[in-house]
């Protein structure tokens, strides 16, 4: 079974903490959510771990069993099976879904995906999550609604099946349909084969994704944990008693 290891994570962006000694232990087939208000650093240890170049750690470590990621890129950490959906996906202008896809399956896995078999699968997944497949024709993200945008990063993970899928706020700005069409594609891929980080501000998520665990962050540390009645306990109090 793999582990993803957070320990005594400390990040610093634009010369200011964020990260003040995060430990985070998630196994293959746990979903985690992580809550919070604004601000606690919760977008934060969704980049740090997938290693975006502007949040410098400055302390603690990041591995996926014994593979030490602390230092590594963005495409090596994704290469040891780590995937971000992000909060705001960007428009890449110019690179159609179709390719961009191509090329990130083709990337992943030790041999070329043939054209049929990749087709398959997209119109498979496509489909599970609603998608119109003129959605191919597109360039990534260009025009997309925020609905699409989460759609299609949903979609990007079930095609390259990483081992640990960190989901910043795939809750926000969605509409009620969105949110369960979007919550019942990532249902779809939760098992033994995947651990998920969900980072979420709201609870409205967790109706219907039950997390195994539930953390809560204040001022850059996770400072509870508990089962998924956790979330309803946050729901009724708010973070207010964690500042």
């Amino acid at each position: 079974m793999s582990t993803l290891h957070i320990e005594d994570l400390h990040v610093t962006v634009e010369d200011k903490e964020i990260l003040k000694g995060v430990n985070l232990t998630i196994n293959k087939g746990e979903t985690h959510a992580i809550m919070g208000p604004n601000g606690s650093g919760k977008s934060t240890l969704a980049y740090a771990v997938a290693g975006h170049p502007a949040y410098e750690i400055t302390g603690g470590s990041i591995r996926i069993d014994d593979e030490d990621l602390t230092d590594a890129g963005p495409d090596d950490r994704a290469l040891a099976g780590l995937f971000l959906a992000m909060q705001y996906p960007v428009e890449i202008p110019g690179v159609s879904t179709l390719n961009f896809l191509r090329t990130a399956m083709n990337t992943l896995n030790d041999e070329p995906i043939g054209v049929r078999e990749f087709m398959d699968k997209v119109k498979v997944e496509m489909e599970n999550l609603k998608m119109n497949p003129e959605f191919l024709e597109r360039n990534v993200n260009e025009g997309f609604s925020g609905g699409e945008k989460k759609r299609f990063e949903i979609l990007q993970m079930a095609l390259v099946k990483p081992t640990f899928a960190i989901l910043d706020e795939t809750d926000s700005g969605l509409d009620v349909d969105a949110l369960r069409v979007v919550s019942e594609g990532i249902n779809a891929q939760r098992g033994p084969d995947l651990g998920v980080m969900l980072i979420t501000h709201y609870t409205r998520i967790l109706q219907y994704i039950t997390p195994d665990n539930v953390h809560v962050m204040s001022a850059g540390r996770i400072v509870k944990s508990g089962s998924a009645d956790l979330a309803a306990q946050l729901e009724a109090e708010g973070f207010e008693q964690f500042a």
